[in-house]
């Protein structure tokens, strides 16, 4: 795309793909989008899992009780990690480099979705971060923010209507 205000009117949340594969190429730009976000100090604090087996993308689809199914149909996942002792704001850092990685998915005319992990759980009750962990094998310094969808759209979805801002939201010079 060659026009951001256009890209962000564009980017929404996609929860249903085709069945069709991302190329390497696709998923070496995202990544790369990921890791050339700011950090705080350039501590880059985060680390990225790609997963693109059927089998791990369906276990991670039951990591917490609502809004992570859409994972076992997505063609690649990016879990987002980060190390707290590398940075005090890691959750800020990962946040960033997460939605850096998906305005670049939507330049590729791919579709994400953002799944939150960190203070969520499983339909049983256990920690979805320790669930992502125990499946992906992360070490425990280690902690999980967020897994990002991502794959070709099945649909289309009406760009942002810039009639909807909350422009009452805003505020100059004083609350």
């Amino acid at each position: 795309m060659e026009n951001f205000n256009e890209l962000i009117k564009q980017r929404r949340s996609t929860r249903k793909y085709t069945s069709q594969e991302l190329s390497q190429e696709e998923v070496v730009t995202i990544l790369k989008a990921g890791l050339m976000a700011p950090t705080s100090k350039r501590s880059n604090s985060w680390q990225f899992i790609a997963v693109d087996q059927k089998e791990t993308l369906d276990k991670l689809s039951r990591c917490k009780e609502h809004g992570a199914a859409l994972l076992a149909n997505a063609a690649l996942a990016v879990v987002v990690v980060a190390d707290p002792l590398a940075s005090d704001v890691w959750i800020e850092d990962a946040s960033v480099a997460s939605i850096m990685m998906q305005l670049q998915a939507e330049d590729l005319g791919l579709g994400s979705c953002w799944v939150q992990i960190r203070e969520r759980f499983t339909a049983t009750g256990m920690p979805s971060d320790e669930y992502v962990r125990g499946i992906l094998q992360i070490p425990l310094q280690l902690q999980v923010l967020s897994i990002i969808a991502f794959g070709h759209k099945d649909g289309t979805k009406k760009p942002f209507n810039e009639n909807d801002l909350l422009w009452e939201k805003v505020h100059v010079n004083q609350y």
